[in-house]
């Protein structure tokens, strides 16, 4: 793998979590990881999470936590009668919101809900895409114009996504402090993971397949699966990684209704992870 100075994970970004870019990306702080927090999220929206405190399960949580962003961002889609008298622009606003983001990164991981995802991790904390739709490599190139493009567009982006964003990896955040992932005894300051992959030989930095253990360079937000039977559906590899709650977005069962839940995907951000390789 190019390990050049022109490569986009040795860009220097900053973030908004305290954390420099190139330390949150790196094996070391997936070894030994440290809590992460926006700036300004729950300073800004201490109510919701006062509210959240008073909760008894994970379930009424998250019922509480739709319901806030619901009313806070305007997501309640308007009667048929109201929404006929607003204008095209104002009628697209309804279709901003944390969940078609997240249905449409479950359709197609480097489609236009995806740039907007990855985009979202690049500025909040500092971690540069490698992938969407193809490499990105050196820039400018035609991928970096098309991801550039896709992550600005207006059909993900508007209605303060970036916020709704924050909110919702606060929101996760909090969750994994207080209550264990589903099949867990405990709340847990790492996540065993498995993720399915065929784009292995590019992803390698060190180590090899055939040794099993190995480290590989993954996207700036990637999916994960909860078993190696559900990765084993994404790739002929699968890799076995733990993955420290804090780069955690979204996991199942944290948000009513079917958000990534078919799949039992986990949404967590990337960057260089020590796996255990096996050919599924």
């Amino acid at each position: 793998m190019d390990d050049g100075p022109d490569q986009p994970h040795r860009w220097y970004s900053t973030n908004l979590v305290g954390v420099p870019a190139p330390v949150l990306a790196s094996t070391g702080f997936n070894a030994h990881p440290t809590r992460l927090a926006i700036a300004g999220v729950r300073e800004t929206q201490a109510g919701l999470f006062a509210l959240l405190d008073r909760s008894h399960d994970l379930n009424e949580a998250g019922d509480m936590f739709v319901h806030y962003l619901a009313t806070a961002f305007g997501l309640r889609k308007p009667e048929p009668q109201a929404l006929a008298a607003m204008g095209p622009a104002e009628q697209r606003r309804w279709r901003s919101s944390w969940r078609t983001l997240l249905q449409g990164w479950g359709m197609d991981a480097n489609g236009p809900a995806g740039a907007v995802l990855k985009g979202w991790v690049e500025s909040r904390f500092g971690l540069v895409p490698s992938y969407h739709k193809a490499p990105l490599e050196r820039f400018p190139s035609l991928a970096w114009v098309g991801y550039l493009e896709e992550k600005a567009a207006s059909r993900h982006h508007s209605n303060n996504i970036l916020q709704q964003l924050d909110l919702l990896y606060e929101f996760c955040q909090w969750a994994l402090r207080r209550f264990p992932l589903p099949g867990s005894a405990a709340p847990s300051e790492h996540l065993q993971l498995w993720r399915g992959s065929n784009r292995c030989e590019e992803q390698l930095i060190q180590g090899s397949l055939q040794m099993r253990r190995c480290t590989v360079r993954l996207n700036n937000i990637v999916s994960f699966s909860l078993s190696p039977e559900d990765a084993a559906c994404f790739g002929d590899w699968v890799f076995e990684a733990r993955v420290p709650a804090c780069k955690v977005l979204v996991f199942p069962g944290l948000l009513p209704g079917h958000v990534l839940r078919g799949e039992q995907e986990v949404l967590a951000l990337g960057g260089d992870y020590e796996v255990v390789a096996r050919y599924a």
